[in-house]
């Protein structure tokens, strides 16, 4: 019997990564198939071929309209897509890809992996986690569960970090960890007692990350070199491609050494560019700010201050920035703990919150020994809300609806809360109650979880009769509501319609402005990926039939040819004077101009020129017969279609094409 494994996965906006504990308990990070610790989560679209990780970031510059970035960052968003080649993909899509990819590399290395816990922002709405899930399921796992990222850092913390395998911390301490990842900011505020972790607030901006750095760095080249050759990167997407990629390892840089440089290119305008510590700190002061003040906003909304906090716990790749560290060490006064590794210890949080699960659950065989088991089964850990839930309820002074929320955020979990309302209309048998769950800031509106509809009320309630309704947040994060008749001490019979409708009810709304072919969203089973490319696929074949003309067409005109070394499948011919692509338009200051017009197929030379070379085209053919067979072969080849039925025209038509294939044929030659 295959024993199961205890596996965690942190599902990041720009790198991804996966762990899981061998039989002794200790966390083990499992490279991808590049032999890579962190997976970019990037995805590029090859026809039906899906390609994940460095591979596609690597071709972000050559094809960047196939290609995919930052989806966690849309994931809840449900009228969000990206088409590509007539497909549709959802944030969902592309995390599920991103999964598949993490998953198999483990395969190779544990066997088959059925079950693990995904990281998940600690701002995450109910919508967005079952998202997450979804993602999780949609690439092959048959259970999936969800630890917040700062408690994930946290467990790696108190487990033992840096080898040091489940390190006994000598006294009860408050942490703070500090979450900077590529995509989204977290906070928690951690107490940590004997074998029991508690999570005492969270906070957070789920639009804050590295690649917010990124932006200001790459915005301010970009205006520069407008300014300078007067060509805008942002409106090449290839340029925009490769001055991403450049801020990228230049903010890499910038962590280890007090300068690097960077260059911008557009066409044949370059120029490189010097950046220093202290301009990128310039630059970015504003977001190192920003973190700041919610760092002090958690503490004082939990009346505490500094001296609070024993271990400040930094974790996430963009904590790894000098600002970062200064912007801490100077509010905080003390330095912060460094034990983690900043890539890898959500994963390995995850992933010991994996064989905590595992440990709990009799009936389930892991690969973990007794002691380890036994050990991981002693810890508890005891979550909090981030968003405040609630219900929608009537004014009395009028119709509209506002929210009431009875669960305020941050509230230890699991918890439960009572409160009484009124009936609004006399002989009312029916209570319609919307549950809502606040925004991930105040200027964010509330977000519907559910319908929750209270039936079989007794008859002949007056007006504002009490109805007392009771709801139940679980460890897991799972709401639970009941409702009783106080007049008559009946409970009611109620339902709730949880977020799996909603989320369909959202997808459907948003396909409402396309067409039924391409929705590719099924009604309650998520799709698996190779059901989703090949129902993706089956969208474009429609297209690919189409019927042989009436006439010869002429030869097409080219396109440029793409500035790659894996893009041209032979040499491109440059133009001696300007040294654009003679296939391609010449460049302004070019002197032979005449010669890129001769590039083209259709316009190498006259209309009398051609009927003259195919009447010795015709010669050639009658005195080679197997030159005329390869022409039928190459004629049926190219035939795309049948015509109809009843028509003489059959006989003609393919005689044209191999006359017009031939010509092109021996215009190429010549020109060779």
């Amino acid at each position: 019997m295959q024993k199961i494994q205890a596996v965690g996965i942190d599902l990041g906006t720009t790198y991804s990564c996966i762990a899981h504990l061998n039989e002794h308990g200790e966390p083990v990070t499992i490279p991808n198939q590049e032999g890579e610790l962190s997976t970019p989560s990037v995805a590029m679209f090859d026809g039906a071929e899906v390609i994940v990780g460095t591979e596609a970031l690597r071709h972000a510059i050559v094809n960047p309209r196939n290609v995919v970035q930052h989806a966690k960052r849309f994931l809840g968003k449900p009228n969000f897509r990206w088409e590509i080649d007539g497909r549709y993909f959802t944030p969902r899509d592309i995390s599920a890809f991103v999964l598949k990819k993490l998953l198999a590399a483990a395969e190779e290395r544990i066997g088959p992996v059925e079950s693990a816990v995904i990281t998940v922002p600690a701002q995450f709405s109910d919508l967005q986690r079952q998202e997450t899930i979804a993602a999780g399921k949609q690439a092959g796992l048959k259970q999936v569960d969800l630890i917040n990222e700062p408690v994930a850092a946290a467990l790696c913390y108190v487990l033992g970090s840096e080898g040091m395998w489940f390190a006994e911390l000598a006294e009860e301490q408050r942490i703070l960890v500090y979450d900077l990842g590529g995509g989204t900011f977290d906070l928690s505020l951690v107490k940590y007692q004997k074998d029991e972790v508690n999570v005492i607030a969270s906070g957070g901006d789920l639009k804050l990350g590295g690649i917010d750095w990124n932006s200001r760095l790459q915005a301010t080249i970009a205006e520069q070199f407008l300014g300078e050759f007067g060509v805008n990167p942002a409106n090449d997407p290839e340029s925009l491609q490769y001055l991403a990629n450049e801020v990228e390892q230049a903010k890499r840089s910038l962590t280890v050494r007090p300068k690097t440089t960077l260059a911008c290119q557009v066409g044949s305008q370059r120029k490189t560019y010097q950046i220093t510590q202290s301009q990128f700190e310039q630059l970015t002061k504003e977001l190192v700010d920003q973190t700041t003040s919610i760092t002090k906003a958690l503490l004082k909304d939990n009346s505490m201050g500094w001296a609070h906090v024993d271990v400040v716990l930094t974790t996430g790749g963009s904590s790894r920035m000098p600002m970062i560290r200064d912007a801490l060490k100077q509010a905080s006064g003390t330095t912060q703990n460094l034990s983690l590794p900043p890539d890898q210890s959500i994963a390995h949080g995850a992933a010991y919150y994996s064989g905590m699960l595992l440990s709990n659950r009799e009936y389930a065989e892991s690969i973990l020994t007794s002691e380890a088991a036994s050990r991981l089964a002693k810890m508890k850990q005891h979550s909090v809300n981030a968003r405040s839930l609630g219900f929608l309820v009537r004014e009395q002074s009028g119709q509209q609806r506002i929210p009431h929320y009875i669960l305020p955020a941050n509230t230890k979990l699991p918890a439960s809360v009572k409160h009484t309302y009124g009936t609004v209309s006399p002989n009312q048998r029916r209570v319609h109650l919307k549950l809502i769950e606040s925004g991930a800031s105040q200027d964010e509106p509330f977000v519907i979880l559910g319908n929750c509809v209270v039936e079989g009320l007794p008859a002949d309630l007056p007006v504002d009769s009490k109805i007392e309704v009771l709801m139940e947040y679980d460890a897991e994060a799972r709401v639970h509501v009941s409702a009783r008749d106080c007049t008559s001490g009946k409970e009611a019979k109620i339902e709730i319609t949880r977020e799996q409708n909603l989320v369909q009810q959202a997808l459907d709304g948003a396909t409402q402005e396309e067409p039924a072919s391409q929705s590719l969203v099924a009604a309650s089973e998520p799709l698996l990926l190779d059901d989703i490319l090949d129902q993706a696929e089956s969208i474009n074949q429609p297209q690919q039939t189409r019927p042989v003309p009436e006439q010869q067409p002429e030869s097409p005109q080219p396109k440029p040819a793409t500035r790659g070394l894996d893009s041209s499948e032979r040499p491109i011919a440059l133009c001696n004077q300007c040294g654009e692509p003679q296939l391609g338009p010449p460049a302004a200051d070019c002197s032979t101009p005449e010669k890129h017009a001769k590039g083209a197929l259709s316009s190498r030379q006259p209309r009398t020129q051609k009927k003259k070379r195919n009447q010795q085209t015709s010669k050639r053919g009658a005195q080679n017969s197997s030159q005329s067979a390869r022409k039928q072969k190459t004629g049926s080849r190219r035939s795309v279609s049948k015509p109809p039925a009843g028509k003489n025209q059959t006989q003609s038509k393919p005689a044209s094409q191999l006359d017009a294939a031939e010509n092109e044929f021996w215009d190429l030659l010549e020109d060779a």
